[in-house]
């Protein structure tokens, strides 16, 4: 098995934006698509953006050992199904900073985890209003969590500011050919 690379960053940072680019002009890697119990925001489609799942699914899919990773936020359920990992190679994983730890624990060396970081706090706000996605309170849910997430990210491998989106892929790119 290749090196798993595990992104993580706090919600509206913009890991989606910078890992779509990396794809583009890295064709060879995939992107794993994880469960979820939220509900599809506009234009997310099933198996693509995530496999939607009932809670009632995902927790009989935990019962069975299915997940790699999971973890509760904001009320809903989030997980990595061992099989869309075991099954490939070059395959980039964008999950919580909880699960890329639960991750690593369970397969050490063979895991890279890359935090991306807002260049601010208050940047990361405005981001995250600016998406316009989410009720006042669940941003504030996640503008609690973020202080919590960069003492985590202390624990990854890399850490990558996203201060412009070119030069976050650029910087991907240079650890992921690295790392390899």
């Amino acid at each position: 098995m290749k090196k798993l690379f595990v992104i993580s960053g706090s919600s509206g940072v913009g890991k989606g934006t910078v890992i779509k680019g990396f794809l583009e002009r890295n064709p060879r890697f995939s992107l794993s698509v994880s469960c979820t119990t939220r509900p599809k925001r506009p234009g997310e489609a099933d198996g693509v953006n995530y496999f939607f799942l009932s809670r009632d699914e995902f927790e009989t899919a935990v019962n069975n050992g299915e997940f790699l990773e999971w973890a509760e936020f904001a009320g809903n359920l989030y997980g990595t199904r061992r099989q869309n990992i075991e099954s490939g190679e070059n395959i980039i994983l964008e999950i919580d900073t909880q699960g890329a730890l639960q991750v690593k624990s369970k397969m050490g060396a063979n895991v890279c985890l890359i935090f991306i970081c807002p260049p601010s706090v208050e940047d990361l706000e405005s981001r995250l209003r600016g998406r316009g996605t989410e009720d006042e309170e669940t941003i504030q849910k996640r503008l609690d969590f973020v202080k919590n997430e960069l003492e985590l990210a202390k624990q990854f491998d890399y850490q990558i500011v996203n201060d412009s989106i070119e030069n976050a892929i650029a910087q991907l790119k240079k650890i992921v050919e690295g790392e390899q």
